[in-house]
């Protein structure tokens, strides 16, 4: 099968979801220690990435998230990752598992990063999990 290759909008989107879902589980347990950490664990999982995923993640701009608000960001992460799910199905099927792991490795090896997963880390990871998931 052909795979459509990605527009600059599409692959921000796969970006934005991304990372962003990195930050909403970092910013869980706010601390500038461990933030670093995870940030370090988060690069490691986005760059085992392959193909469409991999390009997506590591061309192009950084997302732009705000600073404000946590409720902010999952709004625009959350959003994000579903399109995400839905652009890959609709332009390379075959890189939608990628995605979902490499998303939802990086989001678990930041959690872990700071002495295990947190109650709230762990509520972030679930709702990342099912913005991830098969739409209805």
């Amino acid at each position: 099968m052909i795979m459509e290759r990605l527009t600059a909008d599409e692959r921000l989107t796969l970006k934005t979801g991304a990372f962003g879902a990195v930050f909403l589980v970092s910013n869980a347990e706010p601390g500038m220690l461990a933030m670093v950490r995870e940030s370090f664990a988060a690069s490691g999982a986005f760059g085992a990435a392959s193909g469409v995923v991999k390009e997506a993640l590591t061309t192009g701009p950084l997302p732009e998230l705000p600073r404000d608000s946590a409720l902010e960001v999952e709004a625009i992460v959350l959003p994000a990752l579903s399109r995400s799910v839905a652009i890959l199905r609709a332009k390379s099927p075959g890189d939608v598992e990628a995605y979902r792991s490499v998303v939802l490795a990086a989001a678990d090896q930041v959690a872990q990063a700071h002495r295990g997963a947190t109650p709230d880390e762990v509520a972030v990871l679930d709702r990342i999990r099912t913005a991830l998931a098969e739409p209805a």
